[in-house]
């Protein structure tokens, strides 16, 4: 996330809060992406360091809100993300693809059970209008 940070240079439209949480994680500094054989395995052990940072901190703030994990190769990613609120936990499952032109793209992150329910959450265009019941889960 830091790279697009600064790439596109957001500093003047972030606030000080989402500056002080980047600032405490480590800065991803190789570029490469899945298709950088070479310097993939690195820009990977990166981007764990900055994961696990980031959760630490989080744990450390009580604000822990999700797990995520990856295949092998580090090109899937695939999770749990949660909300609490008035004492009622909603949980969801997420995943992504890393897109072979990363950094340069950023993911589409994918969170199935929400897809479709707003015109803001839909996936490859497709709009579905259902709304259906989203299944709570009792804190």
């Amino acid at each position: 996330f830091q790279h697009y940070f600064k790439q596109i240079n957001l500093s003047s439209m972030v606030d000080a809060a989402t500056k002080k949480t980047l600032g405490a994680i480590p800065i991803l500094k190789t570029k490469a992406g899945p298709r950088d054989k070479d310097e993939w395995p690195q820009r990977l052990k990166e981007e764990f360091s900055s994961l696990i940072k980031y959760i630490q901190n989080n744990k450390e703030a009580d604000n822990d809100w999700f797990r995520i994990e990856s295949n092998k190769e580090g090109t899937r990613w695939f999770g749990k993300c949660w909300y609490i609120q008035d004492y009622k936990k909603y949980e969801f499952e997420l995943e992504f693809d890393i897109p072979v032109t990363y950094p340069a793209t950023a993911p589409e992150i994918a969170i199935p059970k929400l897809d479709g329910k707003t015109a803001k959450m839909y996936r490859g265009g497709s709009y579905l209008g259902e709304r259906e019941r989203i299944e709570m889960v009792n804190f």
